[in-house]
């Protein structure tokens, strides 16, 4: 079970940042801005978007409140329509004229009505519907208008009228009736040009006798098509003169569906947004569900805090909507000027927070940082190094001093060691020279007879083995000779049989051939002359010139050796030849063949050249690196693997050697392997090689 101890250090180094948890001066900075730059700005943000979503609430709660007042009004001027009619209906001076037929005295009366009570129309009709007087002169009414009476009577209430409907009642209003529907953006699409319908407030009530008998129907009503002083006196009321500050003005309509028939809402200077039609989302969630829209709305031109009510008729149906709304720019630009001057206190008392907490961190990390810096000084060798005087006197600066102290302390004891140290190296130095000497000359001596004594051996068994050999080989080759002179055009059937023997006799010599010169170099050494590596590329090129040309393989040069070798030209022409057919050998897909060549000194300080043949094939694998220059060990299905063992013999005769690796342990990035051969540019024959070796034994 994993204790709270070990967790916690866990946890913390997974949840810190690098760039925190590598410096004390991070630490600190993240422990004082911490607050500031993260907590600071979420709490602005938090506070911004409450005040934002506050700041809009109040501005709903203030339509709402608006659209209560002008429901209230609305509501008023409709039970003024129901009551005004009902006194009519009631007045003493109807019951007379119309107990006296006194038609004149009815219309009279009706005409002074209207003008007293301010309605569109007030007409008389008789209990079966029938017209009996009007304000206005109206035409004959062919009982038609009964039918409007079934289940009216004695009720006040918004309706909805066609045209010929409304001219039935009253014909002086048709020019208030005709509206042309103005393109509105975002609004439902529709085919209508022109609205020729009436939204009406009709009250319908009975003349009652005196035995409770009705004696006719009175129906009076207010027109709100383009009805300007009543929505403009709604406005009035509503938004009063300095009701709305910050230039902003209130406005108000009424729609009969989903056209403005009257409104206070400019299109232009002077020209009201009659016609226009509210958008598409308002009318489904008014019209449609019979949602009150209590929200932000565009409203012909601009945006304004806008709320809209439906409005029933005597059924219950949905046949306008009642709007007030407030243009919405000015309380938009108050709000965000509050809130960048929030955001800005904000960011000022960031500020000024952050700089005092910078300042305080600074009086503890730079101390700490000119201790850290003065122990990378000393770690890198300046042992002068101290911390020196420091601000800060508090536990700190007393610790600095106390390293200051003993850094003093330590500096004395280590110049009194590396005195001591000095003298046991001097000793130590001149006797470990003295005995790698001695032991390096031991080493070459045994190496050098170890490499003697094998080259005996070999020599004495290649040269017996060379003696047995060449004798059956003579046989066989005279014979094979014999048999095509005696057998003459007989030998034709077998002539590649024959001819297969005499390269079998031939690679039998080269074998029996390269054994003798590996084991007596000195009998087949060539002479010795300075020799140019990058000559030496380029013709040995030349002549493998017939096994590049049936393959893809790119030649890289890249000669920098300045320096000629001693060496037998034709003998290291033979060697690069041989390392150049591996190379192509190990890319039989096509890659790339680099040859690389440059000066070197070898460990002793001897100046040399190194030759460099590398291919992008698949590499050396670890056991063939271990057998790779032994004698007959080869990879190919052909061959006898003596080419590699020839060129060692090759090029150590002349004091150079061979190495051979993969690329990539040589540090490089590309695949393949690589051989190198190092060669002395001094001339030095192998009779002088045996010399210096039977010195050095």
């Amino acid at each position: 079970m994993t204790s709270t101890t070990s967790v916690r250090p866990a946890l913390w180094a997974l949840l810190t940042p690098r760039w925190i948890a590598r410096s004390i001066r991070n630490k600190l900075l993240a422990m004082a801005l911490l607050p500031l730059l993260v907590v600071l700005p979420l709490l602005v943000g938090a506070l911004v978007i409450w005040g934002n979503a506050a700041y809009d609430r109040l501005l709903i709660t203030k339509v709402r409140s608006d659209l209560a007042v002008a429901h209230g009004y609305f509501g008023q001027v409709l039970g003024e329509v129901g009551s005004g009619t009902q006194a009519v209906a009631a007045s003493h001076t109807l019951h007379l004229a119309l107990a006296q037929h006194d038609l004149p005295g009815l219309h009279a009366l009706l005409t002074k009505e209207r003008g007293r009570l301010g309605f569109d129309f007030i007409n008389l009709y008789s209990p079966q519907g029938v017209l009996l007087t009007a304000d206005s002169p109206l035409k004959e009414d062919n009982g038609g208008t009964a039918r409007h009476f079934q289940g009216a009577i004695g009720q006040t209430s918004l309706a909805r009228l066609a045209a010929s409907e409304l001219l039935g009642l009253a014909p002086q209003l048709a020019d208030r009736i005709q509206i042309p529907l103005i393109a509105t953006r975002g609004a439902a699409p529709t085919r209508r040009t022109i609205e020729d319908r009436a939204l009406v407030m009709l009250s319908t009530m009975p003349v009652l006798g005196a035995d409770g008998k009705t004696l006719a129907l009175l129906r009076g009503g207010v027109l709100l098509n383009q009805n300007l002083g009543l929505i403009d006196h709604i406005n009035r009321i509503v938004y009063p003169e300095g009701s709305l500050p910050l230039g902003s003005h209130g406005t108000a309509t009424l729609f009969m569906d989903d056209v403005r028939i009257t409104t206070n809402v400019r299109l232009f200077q002077d020209q009201r947004a009659i016609g226009t039609r509210v958008s598409q989302a308002v009318r489904d969630a008014v019209l449609q569900r019979g949602d009150t829209w209590l929200d932000r709305a565009f409203v012909v031109d601009d945006w304004y805090v806008s709320a809209y009510e439906p409005l029933l008729d005597a059924r219950g149906q949905r046949v306008g909507m009642l709007y007030v709304g407030f243009l919405e720019a000015p309380f938009r630009l108050v709000k965000y000027g509050l809130l960048a001057l929030i955001a800005g206190i904000f960011l000022l008392v960031m500020l000024l927070a952050a700089v005092f907490s910078v300042r305080w961190a600074r009086s503890i990390f730079r101390p700490v940082e000119q201790m850290n810096r003065t122990m990378q000084r000393v770690e890198e060798g300046d042992t002068g190094a101290r911390v020196g005087a420091v601000e800060a006197r508090d536990e700190i600066g007393a610790l600095a001093n106390h390293l200051d102290q003993l850094l003093n302390v330590i500096d004395d004891k280590t110049r009194t060691l590396q005195r001591g140290a000095a003298e046991l190296d001097a000793k130590v130095i001149a006797r470990t020279q003295e005995l790698a000497q001695s032991n390096t000359s031991l080493q070459q001596a045994q190496q050098q007879l170890i490499k003697s004594e094998k080259l005996a051996a070999i020599g004495q068994l290649t040269a017996s083995v060379a003696h047995e050999i060449n004798n059956p080989i003579a046989v066989m080759q005279g014979n094979l000779d014999l048999m095509r002179e005696l057998l003459g055009e007989q030998a034709r059937p077998v002539a590649a049989e024959l001819q297969l023997l005499d390269q079998q006799v031939d690679r039998m010599r080269l074998i029996v051939t390269q054994l003798l010169q590996y084991a007596r170099p000195t009998d087949y050494a060539g002479y010795v002359e300075p020799v140019d590596v990058n000559r030496t590329l380029n013709d040995s090129l030349v002549l493998v010139g017939h096994l590049l040309a049936h393959t893809r393989i790119e030649v890289v040069r890249e000669w920098q050796a300045t320096s000629v070798v001693g060496i037998n030209a034709q003998e290291l022409q033979q060697v690069v030849i041989n390392l150049l057919s591996n190379a192509i050998q190990a890319m039989p897909a096509g890659g790339t063949l680099l040859l690389r060549s440059h000066d070197q000194r070898d460990q002793q300080g001897r100046p040399g050249v190194v030759i460099e043949v590398c291919d992008s094939g698949a590499g050396l694998s670890p056991d063939t690196q271990e057998k790779l220059f032994r004698p007959f060990f080869t990879t190919k299905s052909e061959g006898n693997g003596l080419g590699l063992w020839i060129s060692v013999g090759l090029v150590e005769r002349y004091g150079g050697s061979i190495r051979g690796a993969n690329r990539q342990e040589r540090g490089e990035e590309a695949q393949g392997a690589v051989f190198s051969i190092w060669l002395l540019c001094e001339p030095q024959s192998p009779d002088k090689q045996d010399e210096a070796a039977s010195r050095s034994a």
